[in-house]
C-alpha cells in the first residue's frame, strides 16, 4: 500500500495542482484502497445503493473499526468530502491528498476549532459538495453503536440536504480497534432510507439526530446495536442459534 501509494500520489498530486480537478486523485486513491482491503481476504457487499437520492447528501455512518473506513468510502458512488481527524494530514503524500479532495481536518479536543470545521464543511454543502461524516466522533470501542455528537445534524438543517444514513456491519470482528490485524471476513455496508432535515430547525435538532440514531441501530446487527436498545444482544452466537430455531 505504502508503494502503491508512492508511485501513484506525487503525479496525481501534480496533476490535480494544475487543474484544479480532484477526481483522478480522489478515485484512484478509492480503487486503490479497496483493491488491497480485498487482496488480504475482506469480502465487502453493499446494499440499498437505490436508496441515495439525486443531489448533494449528507453521508452518515457507524465508526468501529479503521477497516470500515475504506469501505464505506469505496461504497459511495458518487466523489465526497470527509471530515477527518486532523492528526491524519500530517501523514506524507497522504494529508496532501486529503487537502486537494477538499476534506476537511478536525481539532476534536478544541471545541472552536471543531466548530469552524464543522462551519467549513457546512459552506461546501450548501456549494453542492456531499458529505460522509462519523456523527460517534471517534471508533467504537466494542462495535456497538455509541452516542451521537450534533454536528452532522447541524450541518444537513443549515444546508438543507437530506442525511443518508449508512450501517456498517462486521468491520469491527476485521480489524479491532488499535490493532493493526486485519483478519479475513465479509463486511456488510447498507445504505437506508434518507432522512428529510429541511423541516428541521436547529431548535429540534436533538430530535432530529435521535431519529437517525435509532434508524441506524434498529439496521444494525443485535450485537452493534446500543446496549439498550431494543433486541440488542450481547452474545451473537446465542441470537444465531435463536434465529435457526425459529428457522
Amino acid at each position: 500500500m505504502s508503494l502503491y501509494i508512492l508511485i501513484v500520489g506525487p503525479p496525481l498530486l501534480v496533476y490535480t495542482l494544475i487543474t484544479r480537478n480532484p477526481d483522478p486523485l480522489y478515485w484512484a486513491g478509492v480503487k486503490g484502497v479497496m483493491f488491497f482491503v480485498r487482496a488480504v481476504g475482506v469480502r465487502v457487499r453493499v446494499r440499498g445503493l437505490e436508496r441515495i437520492p439525486p443531489g448533494v447528501c449528507l453521508f452518515v455512518a457507524n465508526h468501529t473499526s479503521s477497516a470500515d473506513a475504506p469501505v464505506v468510502v469505496g461504497a459511495i458512488p458518487r466523489r465526497i468530502a470527509i471530515l477527518l481527524k486532523e492528526s491524519l494530514f500530517k501523514w506524507p503524500i497522504v494529508g496532501q491528498a486529503f487537502l486537494s479532495a477538499h476534506f476537511i481536518p478536525v481539532n476534536r479536543s478544541a471545541r472552536e476549532s471543531a466548530i469552524s470545521s464543522v462551519e467549513r464543511a457546512t459552506e461546501a454543502l450548501k456549494d453542492g459538495q456531499s458529505f460522509l461524516i462519523y456523527p460517534e466522533g471517534t471508533r467504537s470501542p466494542d462495535g456497538r453503536l455509541q452516542e451521537f455528537k450534533k454536528g452532522a445534524v447541524v450541518m444537513a438543517i443549515k444546508a438543507g440536504v437530506p442525511i443518508v444514513p449508512i450501517v456498517c456491519s462486521g468491520a469491527h470482528r476485521i480489524m479491532e480497534k488499535r490493532s493493526l490485524v486485519i483478519r479475513p471476513g465479509e463486511i456488510l455496508v447498507e445504505f437506508l432510507s434518507p432522512i428529510d432535515a429541511s423541516a428541521s430547525t436547529l431548535e429540534n435538532r436533538d430530535d432530529l439526530n435521535d431519529c437517525v440514531r435509532r434508524a441506524m441501530a434498529a439496521a444494525l446487527p443485535p450485537d452493534q446495536r446500543p446496549i439498550d436498545f431494543p433486541a440488542a444482544n450481547s452474545n451473537p452466537a446465542e441470537e444465531e442459534g435463536r434465529s435457526a430455531n425459529v428457522s
